[in-house]
This record gives C-alpha cells, sequence and structure tokens, in this order.
C-alpha cells in the first residue's frame, strides 16, 4: 500500500491478524507483547485458547480491536481484506506482508523482527529457513494443489503455494492460467492429466472420502492429503517445512 511505519517505541500491544504470523510472533517471544489474534490464529494452543480474538481474518471486529487499543497491527495482503485494512490504517499502525517467496517471507520475519525489538531471534530463524530450504526434496511431475471444493479450486504459480510446489521439483498443471487461485472443472482436471493431487487440510478440510471422488476424475494419478499450514504458513513454521517434505515424500514414493 506504499506506506511507511514509524513508531516512537516498541510495540506493547499488537494485534495479529495472521494466523502464520501469529506463531511466529510467539517464537520471538512475545507473550505479554500480544492481546489480540484471529479466530484462526490456532498456533500455539494455549495463545487459541487465551488470548482474546478479533474475529476472522476476513471479518474484523473493529469494536474489539478498538477495545485492546493497539499500537501495531500485523496484516497480509492475501489473509486480509484491502477494506478493512485500509479502515484499521486510518486509527492504527499497520505492518502489512507480501509473500511469494521463501525471500520474501525471510524478510518478513525480519521486518517484525525490528518492530518488535526481537532482531536476535528473527535473524536467528530467517537463516536456518535458508540454510533448510537448500535441503529441500524434490519430486518430478506435474501437480494439482487443491484448496477448495464445491466448485474445485487449485492454487496457481503466483501464491507461494505455487512457488513452493516449484522449488519441490513438481510442475504446476495451471502454470500458464492468470490468476492466484482457480476454479476448475472435472473436464479441465482430466485434460491436465496430473501425476500427483495435493488436498490440502486448510482453507478447505479435506477428507478421505475427497481422495475417493478425486480417484475417480483421475485414475491415474496419486491422490494424497497434505498439511495445508506446511504449504503455506510464511513464519516460523517453515522451519519445519523440509522435514515434512522429506517424510511426505517418502510416502508417495
Amino acid at each position: 500500500m506504499n506506506r511507511t511505519i514509524r513508531l516512537e517505541n516498541y510495540p506493547k500491544r499488537i494485534v495479529s491478524l495472521v494466523p502464520s504470523q501469529s506463531e511466529l510472533l510467539f517464537d520471538l517471544g512475545l507473550e505479554n507483547e500480544v492481546v489480540g489474534i484471529t479466530k484462526f490464529c490456532i498456533h500455539p494452543k494455549k495463545w487459541h485458547s487465551n488470548k482474546t480474538r478479533v474475529g476472522g481474518t476476513k471479518t474484523i471486529n473493529f469494536e474489539t480491536i478498538k477495545s485492546l487499543n493497539p499500537d501495531l497491527i500485523i496484516a497480509n495482503k492475501e489473509e486480509n481484506t484491502q477494506e478493512e485494512i485500509e479502515a484499521l490504517t486510518l486509527l492504527y499502525n499497520v505492518y502489512i506482508s507480501d509473500i511469494n517467496n521463501v525471500e520474501q517471507a525471510c524478510d518478513m520475519i525480519l521486518a517484525i523482527g525490528e518492530l518488535t525489538n526481537t532482531s536476535d531471534k528473527a535473524i536467528s530463524i530467517s537463516e536456518l529457513i535458508k540454510e533448510d530450504f537448500l535441503n529441500i526434496p524434490s519430486l518430478n511431475g506435474t501437480v494439482l494443489y487443491f484448496i477448495w471444493a464445491n466448485p474445485y479450486m487449485v492454487a496457481g504459480n503466483n501464491t507461494f503455494i505455487g512457488y513452493l510446489l516449484n522449488k519441490l521439483g513438481l510442475i504446476n498443471g495451471v502454470e500458464d492460467v492468470d490468476g492466484r487461485y482457480i476454479e476448475i472443472e472435472e473436464e479441465e482436471i482430466r485434460a491436465i492429466e496430473p501425476k500427483y493431487i495435493f488436498l490440502s487440510s486448510e482453507p478447505y478440510p479435506f477428507k478421505e472420502k475427497h481422495v475417493t471422488e478425486l480417484k475417480k476424475i483421475i485414475p491415474e494419478g496419486e491422490v494424497h492429503l497434505v498439511d495445508g499450514e506446511m504449504f503455506s504458513w510464511y513464519g516460523s513454521r517453515m522451519l519445519k517445512m523440509t522435514n515434512y517434505f522429506i517424510q511426505l515424500f517418502n510416502t508417495i514414493r
């Protein structure tokens, strides 16, 4: 949004509107500073149980935020709506990230570290992520990554998910289609003939019954339930991604 944030002091009352970045704030040691999170900020569990919830990522409760009197709000271009964030920027300091790859994720971690006086921890997390991603495994073949059903929707290349798929050596079956998340028909799935179909655990909670449904559409393809957090949570959870992908690919192979 081409804005500059200037804080007179390090924030003491932080509201996070981004689940993956709430977890990052926890790992940066900001237990006392974070006063509000969304209902989707499920990690860590004790924060989900005890911190004040300010609505959903796209349905913010402005009155609750007002009652918390935050001196910093953490937001994200994809997770939150532009209309709600613009309204918040009129009243509060709002840091907005836009993450499409590992480099941008690490830049965000460093920026939040600088904003919250936790740079040492932020630098350590960022460097460990970069080191981990040097050992990321590879799997060849065309893939479709499903994020929704009824209608079916898949992640395009212009997303963090799409970036990870390519980083893992996979070819996104919708790589030539414009858009971030694309609605797709059964006929199009058959025409793409993906070697792999990944069914994410979020935002739509795919189950075994959906594996059966997709196998009927692509009998020759491999259909797998995958952990959506490991494909889309750009924050300290990235420290767990490489090990997850190694275990997943060993199962697939």
